[in-house]
Protein backbone atom coordinates (compact mmCIF):
# COMPACT_ATOMS: atom_id res chain seq x y z
CA UNK A 1 0.00 0.00 0.00
CA UNK A 2 1.22 3.47 -0.81
CA UNK A 3 2.30 5.60 2.13
CA UNK A 4 0.37 8.84 2.60
CA UNK A 5 3.41 10.86 1.48
CA UNK A 6 3.72 8.96 -1.77
CA UNK A 7 0.10 9.40 -2.86
CA UNK A 8 -0.34 11.44 -6.03
CA UNK A 9 -1.00 15.02 -4.97
CA UNK A 10 -0.16 18.62 -5.80
CA UNK A 11 3.30 17.97 -4.32
CA UNK A 12 4.27 15.37 -6.93
CA UNK A 13 1.86 15.84 -9.84
CA UNK A 14 2.38 18.60 -12.41
CA UNK A 15 -0.80 20.12 -13.84
CA UNK A 16 -0.74 22.35 -16.94
CA UNK A 17 -3.58 23.77 -19.03
CA UNK A 18 -2.86 24.46 -22.71
CA UNK A 19 -4.35 27.47 -24.49
CA UNK A 20 -6.69 25.23 -26.49
CA UNK A 21 -8.32 23.78 -23.36
CA UNK A 22 -6.35 20.55 -22.87
CA UNK A 23 -5.42 19.82 -19.25
CA UNK A 24 -2.25 17.78 -18.74
CA UNK A 25 -1.27 15.98 -15.54
CA UNK A 26 2.10 14.26 -15.12
CA UNK A 27 3.29 11.93 -12.38
CA UNK A 28 6.91 10.85 -12.82
CA UNK A 29 7.96 7.35 -11.78
CA UNK A 30 11.57 6.65 -12.76
CA UNK A 31 11.53 3.20 -11.11
CA UNK A 32 9.49 1.70 -13.93
CA UNK A 33 10.46 1.56 -17.63
CA UNK A 34 6.80 1.69 -18.68
CA UNK A 35 4.93 4.90 -19.50
CA UNK A 36 1.13 5.05 -19.44
CA UNK A 37 -0.94 7.80 -20.98
CA UNK A 38 -4.65 7.94 -20.20
CA UNK A 39 -6.88 10.62 -21.67
CA UNK A 40 -10.43 11.65 -22.40
CA UNK A 41 -12.21 13.95 -24.81
CA UNK A 42 -15.37 15.78 -23.77
CA UNK A 43 -17.72 13.82 -25.99
CA UNK A 44 -19.43 10.47 -26.06
CA UNK A 45 -22.73 8.72 -26.55
CA UNK A 46 -24.62 11.78 -25.33
CA UNK A 47 -23.77 13.38 -28.67
CA UNK A 48 -25.23 10.55 -30.76
CA UNK A 49 -28.15 11.92 -32.81
CA UNK A 50 -31.56 10.30 -32.49
CA UNK A 51 -31.61 7.22 -34.66
CA UNK A 52 -27.79 7.06 -34.70
CA UNK A 53 -27.09 5.49 -31.31
CA UNK A 54 -23.61 4.00 -31.33
CA UNK A 55 -22.15 6.70 -33.58
CA UNK A 56 -19.62 7.91 -31.00
CA UNK A 57 -18.53 4.33 -30.35
CA UNK A 58 -18.29 3.71 -34.10
CA UNK A 59 -16.09 6.81 -34.50
CA UNK A 60 -13.76 5.68 -31.72
CA UNK A 61 -13.44 2.22 -33.29
CA UNK A 62 -12.46 3.80 -36.61
CA UNK A 63 -9.78 6.16 -35.34
CA UNK A 64 -7.05 3.53 -35.26
CA UNK A 65 -8.03 2.17 -38.68
CA UNK A 66 -6.54 4.91 -40.78
CA UNK A 67 -5.26 8.46 -40.29
CA UNK A 68 -3.46 11.06 -42.33
CA UNK A 69 0.01 9.63 -41.70
CA UNK A 70 -0.80 6.04 -40.75
CA UNK A 71 -3.03 3.66 -42.63
CA UNK A 72 -4.33 0.59 -40.82
CA UNK A 73 -1.36 -1.58 -41.80
CA UNK A 74 1.31 0.94 -40.80
CA UNK A 75 -0.48 1.71 -37.51
CA UNK A 76 -0.42 -1.97 -36.59
CA UNK A 77 3.16 -2.38 -37.75
CA UNK A 78 4.40 0.50 -35.59
CA UNK A 79 2.55 -0.47 -32.43
CA UNK A 80 3.34 -4.17 -32.71
CA UNK A 81 7.02 -3.62 -33.52
CA UNK A 82 7.59 -1.90 -30.17
CA UNK A 83 5.05 -3.91 -28.16
CA UNK A 84 2.91 -0.83 -27.51
CA UNK A 85 -0.81 -0.56 -26.98
CA UNK A 86 -2.76 2.42 -28.35
CA UNK A 87 -6.53 2.46 -28.01
CA UNK A 88 -9.58 4.69 -28.39
CA UNK A 89 -13.03 3.90 -26.99
CA UNK A 90 -16.24 5.71 -26.12
CA UNK A 91 -18.53 5.94 -23.11
CA UNK A 92 -21.68 7.97 -22.54
CA UNK A 93 -19.93 11.17 -21.44
CA UNK A 94 -16.36 10.81 -22.62
CA UNK A 95 -14.19 9.34 -25.36
CA UNK A 96 -11.20 7.59 -23.86
CA UNK A 97 -7.76 7.12 -25.38
CA UNK A 98 -4.56 5.60 -24.08
CA UNK A 99 -1.00 4.49 -24.67
CA UNK A 100 1.07 1.89 -22.84
CA UNK A 101 4.66 1.46 -23.97
CA UNK A 102 8.29 1.63 -22.92
CA UNK A 103 9.72 5.07 -22.25
CA UNK A 104 12.04 4.87 -25.26
CA UNK A 105 9.05 4.49 -27.60
CA UNK A 106 6.76 7.05 -25.99
CA UNK A 107 7.56 10.01 -28.25
CA UNK A 108 6.73 8.00 -31.35
CA UNK A 109 3.48 6.73 -29.84
CA UNK A 110 2.40 10.27 -28.92
CA UNK A 111 2.94 11.29 -32.54
CA UNK A 112 0.77 8.39 -33.69
CA UNK A 113 -1.91 9.20 -31.11
CA UNK A 114 -2.09 12.83 -32.19
CA UNK A 115 -2.59 11.85 -35.82
CA UNK A 116 -5.20 9.24 -34.87
CA UNK A 117 -7.25 11.74 -32.84
CA UNK A 118 -6.83 14.80 -35.04
CA UNK A 119 -6.73 13.40 -38.56
CA UNK A 120 -8.62 10.10 -38.94
CA UNK A 121 -9.51 9.32 -42.55
CA UNK A 122 -12.34 6.80 -42.00
CA UNK A 123 -11.46 4.56 -44.98
CA UNK A 124 -14.62 3.24 -46.62
CA UNK A 125 -13.47 -0.38 -46.60
CA UNK A 126 -12.73 -0.17 -42.88
CA UNK A 127 -16.12 1.45 -42.21
CA UNK A 128 -17.82 -1.52 -43.84
CA UNK A 129 -15.64 -4.00 -41.94
CA UNK A 130 -16.20 -2.35 -38.56
CA UNK A 131 -19.95 -2.12 -39.21
CA UNK A 132 -20.15 -5.86 -39.95
CA UNK A 133 -18.17 -6.73 -36.82
CA UNK A 134 -20.30 -4.47 -34.64
CA UNK A 135 -23.47 -5.97 -36.03
CA UNK A 136 -22.19 -9.43 -35.10
CA UNK A 137 -21.44 -8.23 -31.55
CA UNK A 138 -24.91 -6.67 -31.27
CA UNK A 139 -26.46 -9.92 -32.45
CA UNK A 140 -24.48 -11.73 -29.77
CA UNK A 141 -25.68 -9.17 -27.21
CA UNK A 142 -29.28 -9.96 -28.12
CA UNK A 143 -28.64 -13.56 -27.08
CA UNK A 144 -27.06 -12.67 -23.72
CA UNK A 145 -29.57 -12.50 -20.88
CA UNK A 146 -27.44 -10.30 -18.60
CA UNK A 147 -26.65 -7.78 -21.33
CA UNK A 148 -30.28 -7.50 -22.40
CA UNK A 149 -31.55 -7.14 -18.83
CA UNK A 150 -29.15 -4.24 -18.19
CA UNK A 151 -29.91 -2.66 -21.55
CA UNK A 152 -33.66 -2.70 -20.96
CA UNK A 153 -33.24 -1.51 -17.36
CA UNK A 154 -31.41 1.65 -18.43
CA UNK A 155 -33.94 2.25 -21.21
CA UNK A 156 -36.71 1.94 -18.63
CA UNK A 157 -35.20 4.01 -15.83
CA UNK A 158 -34.00 6.87 -18.09
CA UNK A 159 -36.71 6.70 -20.79
CA UNK A 160 -35.77 8.78 -23.85
CA UNK A 161 -32.80 10.51 -22.23
CA UNK A 162 -29.33 9.83 -23.73
CA UNK A 163 -28.39 8.01 -20.51
CA UNK A 164 -30.97 5.40 -21.46
CA UNK A 165 -29.52 4.60 -24.86
CA UNK A 166 -26.87 1.95 -25.51
CA UNK A 167 -23.50 3.56 -26.20
CA UNK A 168 -22.69 0.63 -28.48
CA UNK A 169 -25.85 1.26 -30.45
CA UNK A 170 -28.53 -1.02 -31.86
CA UNK A 171 -28.78 -3.19 -34.95
CA UNK A 172 -31.05 -0.71 -36.69
CA UNK A 173 -28.86 2.32 -35.88
CA UNK A 174 -25.45 0.79 -36.69
CA UNK A 175 -26.78 -0.49 -39.99
CA UNK A 176 -27.61 3.06 -41.13
CA UNK A 177 -24.39 4.81 -40.08
CA UNK A 178 -22.36 5.97 -43.09
CA UNK A 179 -18.87 7.40 -43.52
CA UNK A 180 -20.38 10.90 -43.79
CA UNK A 181 -21.86 10.48 -40.29
CA UNK A 182 -18.41 9.65 -38.90
CA UNK A 183 -16.81 12.66 -40.58
CA UNK A 184 -19.55 14.97 -39.34
CA UNK A 185 -19.28 13.67 -35.77
CA UNK A 186 -15.51 14.14 -35.78
CA UNK A 187 -15.81 17.68 -37.07
CA UNK A 188 -18.45 18.64 -34.52
CA UNK A 189 -17.37 16.87 -31.36
CA UNK A 190 -13.72 15.73 -31.45
CA UNK A 191 -12.14 18.82 -29.94
CA UNK A 192 -9.30 19.61 -27.52
CA UNK A 193 -11.57 21.83 -25.43
CA UNK A 194 -12.19 20.05 -22.14
CA UNK A 195 -9.81 17.21 -22.97
CA UNK A 196 -7.58 15.71 -20.27
CA UNK A 197 -4.26 13.90 -20.77
CA UNK A 198 -2.58 12.11 -17.85
CA UNK A 199 0.88 10.57 -18.06
CA UNK A 200 2.49 8.37 -15.42
CA UNK A 201 5.84 6.65 -15.65
CA UNK A 202 9.44 7.07 -16.70
CA UNK A 203 9.30 10.58 -18.19
CA UNK A 204 10.95 13.94 -17.75
CA UNK A 205 8.13 16.37 -17.04
CA UNK A 206 9.39 19.49 -18.90
CA UNK A 207 10.27 17.41 -21.97
CA UNK A 208 6.94 15.66 -21.82
CA UNK A 209 5.02 18.93 -21.67
CA UNK A 210 6.98 20.16 -24.69
CA UNK A 211 6.23 16.91 -26.54
CA UNK A 212 2.49 17.16 -25.90
CA UNK A 213 2.50 20.85 -26.78
CA UNK A 214 4.21 20.05 -30.09
CA UNK A 215 1.61 17.46 -31.10
CA UNK A 216 -1.54 18.81 -29.47
CA UNK A 217 -0.94 22.51 -28.83
CA UNK A 218 -1.92 23.64 -32.33
CA UNK A 219 -5.19 21.69 -32.28
CA UNK A 220 -7.87 24.38 -32.36
CA UNK A 221 -11.18 23.11 -33.69
CA UNK A 222 -14.39 23.51 -31.73
CA UNK A 223 -15.72 24.02 -28.24
CA UNK A 224 -16.99 21.10 -26.19
CA UNK A 225 -20.64 21.04 -25.20
CA UNK A 226 -21.68 18.54 -22.57
CA UNK A 227 -25.05 20.14 -21.86
CA UNK A 228 -27.88 17.67 -21.42
CA UNK A 229 -31.64 17.87 -21.29
CA UNK A 230 -33.10 17.41 -17.79
CA UNK A 231 -33.75 13.84 -16.80
CA UNK A 232 -37.37 12.74 -17.24
CA UNK A 233 -39.27 11.90 -14.09
CA UNK A 234 -39.43 8.28 -13.04
CA UNK A 235 -42.27 7.10 -10.85
CA UNK A 236 -44.18 3.98 -10.07
CA UNK A 237 -43.15 0.35 -10.22
CA UNK A 238 -42.18 -0.71 -13.72
CA UNK A 239 -41.72 -4.42 -14.30
CA UNK A 240 -40.42 -5.58 -17.67
CA UNK A 241 -40.21 -9.17 -18.86
CA UNK A 242 -38.00 -9.88 -21.86
CA UNK A 243 -38.58 -13.46 -23.05
CA UNK A 244 -35.54 -15.09 -24.67
CA UNK A 245 -36.31 -18.53 -26.11
CA UNK A 246 -33.95 -21.46 -25.58
CA UNK A 247 -32.40 -19.91 -22.45
CA UNK A 248 -32.19 -21.82 -19.19
CA UNK A 249 -30.95 -18.91 -17.07
CA UNK A 250 -32.69 -15.62 -16.43
CA UNK A 251 -31.02 -12.39 -15.40
CA UNK A 252 -32.61 -9.88 -13.07
CA UNK A 253 -31.84 -6.18 -12.77
CA UNK A 254 -33.70 -4.24 -10.09
CA UNK A 255 -33.00 -0.67 -9.08
CA UNK A 256 -33.77 2.95 -8.42
CA UNK A 257 -32.86 6.33 -9.82
CA UNK A 258 -30.61 8.07 -7.30
CA UNK A 259 -28.01 10.87 -7.48
CA UNK A 260 -25.28 12.34 -9.64
CA UNK A 261 -21.59 11.93 -8.82
CA UNK A 262 -21.19 15.42 -7.33
CA UNK A 263 -24.07 15.02 -4.84
CA UNK A 264 -23.11 15.32 -1.14
CA UNK A 265 -24.72 11.93 -0.45
CA UNK A 266 -22.45 10.09 -2.87
CA UNK A 267 -20.06 8.64 -0.28
CA UNK A 268 -22.91 7.61 2.01
CA UNK A 269 -24.53 5.79 -0.88
CA UNK A 270 -21.23 4.19 -1.86
CA UNK A 271 -20.73 2.80 1.64
CA UNK A 272 -24.33 1.55 1.73
CA UNK A 273 -23.92 -0.16 -1.63
CA UNK A 274 -20.72 -1.87 -0.54
CA UNK A 275 -22.53 -3.36 2.46
CA UNK A 276 -25.45 -4.46 0.29
CA UNK A 277 -23.70 -6.06 -2.63
CA UNK A 278 -19.92 -5.67 -2.83
CA UNK A 279 -17.92 -6.42 0.31
CA UNK A 280 -16.65 -9.95 0.77
CA UNK A 281 -18.64 -12.41 -1.34
CA UNK A 282 -20.88 -9.68 -2.84
CA UNK A 283 -22.19 -8.31 0.44
CA UNK A 284 -25.60 -9.11 1.88
CA UNK A 285 -26.96 -10.04 -1.53
CA UNK A 286 -24.26 -12.66 -1.98
CA UNK A 287 -24.68 -13.93 1.55
CA UNK A 288 -28.48 -14.08 1.61
CA UNK A 289 -29.74 -14.52 -1.95
CA UNK A 290 -26.93 -16.70 -3.25
CA UNK A 291 -25.47 -18.55 -0.25
CA UNK A 292 -28.29 -18.94 2.29
CA UNK A 293 -31.30 -19.11 -0.03
CA UNK A 294 -29.53 -20.68 -3.00
CA UNK A 295 -31.60 -18.60 -5.41
CA UNK A 296 -28.87 -17.11 -7.62
CA UNK A 297 -25.67 -18.08 -9.40
CA UNK A 298 -24.46 -14.56 -8.63
CA UNK A 299 -25.98 -11.48 -7.04
CA UNK A 300 -24.37 -8.07 -6.48
CA UNK A 301 -25.20 -4.36 -6.48
CA UNK A 302 -23.62 -1.22 -7.89
CA UNK A 303 -24.02 2.54 -7.83
CA UNK A 304 -23.64 3.97 -11.33
CA UNK A 305 -23.39 7.76 -11.33
CA UNK A 306 -23.02 10.32 -14.10
CA UNK A 307 -22.90 14.12 -14.27
CA UNK A 308 -26.67 14.55 -14.22
CA UNK A 309 -28.01 11.46 -12.51
CA UNK A 310 -27.41 7.97 -11.28
CA UNK A 311 -28.90 4.59 -10.43
CA UNK A 312 -28.53 2.08 -7.64
CA UNK A 313 -29.16 -1.39 -8.99
CA UNK A 314 -28.77 -5.04 -8.17
CA UNK A 315 -28.07 -7.78 -10.69
CA UNK A 316 -28.58 -11.52 -10.37
CA UNK A 317 -28.38 -14.59 -12.57
CA UNK A 318 -30.92 -17.22 -11.59
CA UNK A 319 -32.60 -20.40 -12.67
CA UNK A 320 -35.75 -19.29 -14.44
CA UNK A 321 -37.87 -21.19 -11.91
CA UNK A 322 -36.53 -18.91 -9.17
CA UNK A 323 -37.16 -15.52 -10.81
CA UNK A 324 -40.10 -14.44 -8.65
CA UNK A 325 -38.58 -15.59 -5.35
CA UNK A 326 -35.15 -14.12 -6.15
CA UNK A 327 -36.65 -10.78 -7.20
CA UNK A 328 -38.61 -10.59 -3.95
CA UNK A 329 -35.52 -11.49 -1.93
CA UNK A 330 -33.36 -8.81 -3.64
CA UNK A 331 -36.06 -6.19 -3.08
CA UNK A 332 -36.32 -7.23 0.56
CA UNK A 333 -32.57 -6.81 1.06
CA UNK A 334 -32.70 -3.34 -0.46
CA UNK A 335 -35.57 -2.28 1.76
CA UNK A 336 -33.99 -3.86 4.86
CA UNK A 337 -31.16 -1.35 4.39
CA UNK A 338 -33.71 1.42 4.89
CA UNK A 339 -35.69 -0.24 7.68
CA UNK A 340 -32.86 -1.48 9.92
CA UNK A 341 -29.56 0.15 10.94
CA UNK A 342 -26.55 -1.75 9.64
CA UNK A 343 -24.35 -3.45 12.20
CA UNK A 344 -21.32 -1.56 13.50
CA UNK A 345 -18.97 -4.32 12.30
CA UNK A 346 -20.48 -4.20 8.79
CA UNK A 347 -19.81 -0.50 8.57
CA UNK A 348 -16.28 -0.79 9.97
CA UNK A 349 -15.36 -3.67 7.65
CA UNK A 350 -16.74 -1.83 4.65
CA UNK A 351 -14.89 1.37 5.48
CA UNK A 352 -11.64 -0.55 5.90
CA UNK A 353 -12.21 -2.25 2.54
CA UNK A 354 -13.01 0.99 0.68
CA UNK A 355 -10.11 2.94 2.14
CA UNK A 356 -7.71 0.07 1.60
CA UNK A 357 -8.73 -0.76 -1.95
CA UNK A 358 -8.05 2.62 -3.57
CA UNK A 359 -4.35 2.87 -2.63
CA UNK A 360 -3.83 -0.63 -4.01
CA UNK A 361 -4.88 0.61 -7.44
CA UNK A 362 -1.94 3.02 -7.33
CA UNK A 363 0.70 0.28 -7.41
CA UNK A 364 1.04 0.57 -11.20
CA UNK A 365 1.50 3.48 -13.58
CA UNK A 366 -1.75 2.48 -15.25
CA UNK A 367 -3.58 2.68 -11.95
CA UNK A 368 -2.09 6.09 -11.15
CA UNK A 369 -3.01 7.46 -14.58
CA UNK A 370 -6.55 6.13 -14.37
CA UNK A 371 -7.17 7.56 -10.90
CA UNK A 372 -5.70 10.96 -11.80
CA UNK A 373 -7.86 11.08 -14.93
CA UNK A 374 -11.01 10.48 -12.89
CA UNK A 375 -9.94 13.06 -10.32
CA UNK A 376 -9.51 15.71 -13.01
CA UNK A 377 -12.68 14.86 -14.93
CA UNK A 378 -14.74 14.93 -11.74
CA UNK A 379 -13.12 18.12 -10.44
CA UNK A 380 -12.05 16.41 -7.21
CA UNK A 381 -8.77 18.32 -6.81
CA UNK A 382 -5.23 17.02 -6.41
CA UNK A 383 -5.71 16.66 -2.65
CA UNK A 384 -8.51 14.13 -3.16
CA UNK A 385 -6.53 10.99 -2.30
CA UNK A 386 -5.53 12.55 1.01
CA UNK A 387 -9.16 13.49 1.73
CA UNK A 388 -10.66 10.22 0.56
CA UNK A 389 -10.24 8.16 3.78
CA UNK A 390 -12.01 10.88 5.73
CA UNK A 391 -14.88 11.02 3.24
CA UNK A 392 -15.45 7.29 3.73
CA UNK A 393 -14.76 7.05 7.45
CA UNK A 394 -17.03 9.94 8.41
CA UNK A 395 -20.07 8.03 7.11
CA UNK A 396 -22.10 6.86 10.09
CA UNK A 397 -24.67 4.12 10.66
CA UNK A 398 -27.30 6.85 10.67
CA UNK A 399 -26.02 8.20 7.35
CA UNK A 400 -26.35 4.80 5.72
CA UNK A 401 -29.92 4.35 6.89
CA UNK A 402 -30.81 7.93 5.93
CA UNK A 403 -29.75 7.62 2.29
CA UNK A 404 -31.42 4.22 2.00
CA UNK A 405 -34.70 5.63 3.32
CA UNK A 406 -34.42 8.61 1.02
CA UNK A 407 -33.61 6.83 -2.23
CA UNK A 408 -35.03 3.32 -1.85
CA UNK A 409 -38.69 4.18 -2.16
CA UNK A 410 -40.71 0.94 -2.39
CA UNK A 411 -43.24 2.55 -4.75
CA UNK A 412 -40.63 3.74 -7.31
CA UNK A 413 -38.33 1.16 -8.88
CA UNK A 414 -37.72 -0.74 -12.09
CA UNK A 415 -37.44 -4.52 -12.38
CA UNK A 416 -36.29 -6.18 -15.59
CA UNK A 417 -36.07 -9.92 -16.19
CA UNK A 418 -34.51 -11.34 -19.34
CA UNK A 419 -34.43 -15.05 -20.07
CA UNK A 420 -36.56 -18.15 -20.30
CA UNK A 421 -40.29 -17.65 -20.03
Amino acid sequence: MKSNNSLPSADNVTRVVFDNGITVLVRENRTSPVVVLEGALATGGIHDPLGKSGLSSFVSSMMTRGSQKYDYASFNEITESVGANLSVSSEAEQMNFGITCLGDDFSQMVEVLADVLRHPTFPEEQVDLVRRRRIVRLQEREQDTASMAHLRFYETIYANHPYGRATSGYLESISTIQRSDLLDYHQRHITPDGAVIVVAGNVNTPRLIDLLQTHFGSWKNGKSDLSLAPLPQFSGIQKISLPMPDKFQSDIVLGWRTIDRSHPDYYKLRVANCILGVFGMMGRLGEVVREKQGLAYYSYSTVDTARKGGVWLASAGVNSANVAQASESILAEFLRMAEEPVAAHELADTQAYLTGALPLTLETNGGVASVLLDMELLGLGLDYLHRYPGLINEVSIEDVQQVCKQYLQPENYALVVAGAE
